[in-house]
């Protein structure tokens, strides 16, 4: 069976919600078809960018069925399916397959955090895989889950045959090197954030899921292109301009930036759904100030 191909670079659509918070698959269409103008490799919707958490199941169901009806032909559609039981993301995993994603990606079970042991986390992701029709894509976040899982936990996992690779958010690239060493790559690993693309590509990330490919594809895919032609010192500035934006819409003002920027560039951001609140309308215009920056190449209708 041959392994699909996660290279490239993949932006973690926002979740799309109207004035009053329903979802809009109309907004996630739309999106999707404007993003698709670039050379990506594919989108994946219900990240943490998605506000997977804050939707019911049929309203995850129904964004990911959205999604595949505006794929493009070749492109992968991956969708974020971590619950907080295994038999709840076996469930997830089963609709968003039936939905029409080709992966899912699993975040780890993080409520009784203190008993997410390697062994619980492994026989966790190994019942997932089991179990799943399509590939399953291991999600460590510990931003927001406050689990950091250990190099050898994934070593572990990724010894399930449908299980075909991590998005790393922790940003820890020694750990990246040491499951790739490991795996003798056969393990897919994409970084979970812009600020470190370059030094997760150089340690041997076959790409990125990067919340500023909603908002800045090409700058993204510029870093990606002139790390594979080997033009290091253009890939290292695109990579140093990435920093401060990318950050702005992560971990400094998270999703609210996001959607903030993309309106600013004719894409579709819209509201977030309650408890999360807006920006504020200072932070919004230095949200502006530095999509607008020169050294940013920013999404454009092309």
């Amino acid at each position: 069976m041959s392994i699909l191909n996660l290279s490239g670079i993949f932006p973690p659509l926002p979740a799309s919600f109207d004035e009053e918070e329903n979802l809009s698959p109309e907004k996630i269409r739309f999106n999707i078809q404007s993003l698709s103008r670039y050379d990506l490799s594919g989108i994946l919707v219900l990240g943490s960018n998605g506000e997977q958490v804050m939707l019911s199941e049929a309203e995850k169901h129904e964004a990911v069925a959205a999604a595949r009806e505006a794929m493009p032909p070749g492109k992968l559609l991956l969708a974020g399916t971590g619950g907080q039981s295994t038999r709840e993301t076996i469930r997830l995993t089963m609709d968003a397959a039936s939905a029409g994603a080709d992966a899912v990606l699993v975040i780890s079970p993080s409520y009784y955090r203190g008993q997410m042991s390697d062994q619980a986390l492994v026989r966790h992701y190994h019942a997932v895989a089991d179990a799943s029709p399509v590939p399953v894509v291991v999600y460590n976040m510990p931003a927001n889950t406050g689990i950091d899982m250990t190099a050898q936990a994934i070593i572990q996992m990724a010894g399930h045959p449908n299980i075909i690779g991590l998005k790393e958010s922790g940003g820890n690239v020694v750990k990246m090197g040491e499951v790739l060493h490991a795996t003798a790559g056969d393990f897919q690993i994409l970084a979970g954030g812009a600020g470190f693309l370059l030094p997760a590509l150089a340690t041997g990330a076959a790409g990125g899921i990067l919340a500023l490919a909603n908002i800045a594809p090409a700058h993204c895919l510029e870093i990606y292109k002139s790390f594979l032609a080997g033009e290091m010192e253009h890939a290292r500035r695109m990579q140093h301009a990435a920093i401060a934006l990318n950050a702005a819409v992560t971990s400094r003002w998270g999703v609210p930036a996001l959607k903030r920027a993309m309106d600013h560039l004719g894409l579709y951001g819209g509201p977030v759904r309650r408890p999360l609140l807006p920006v504020s309308e200072q932070i919004g215009r230095e949200i502006v100030e530095m999509v607008n920056d020169k050294g940013i190449m920013a999404f454009k209708n092309i």
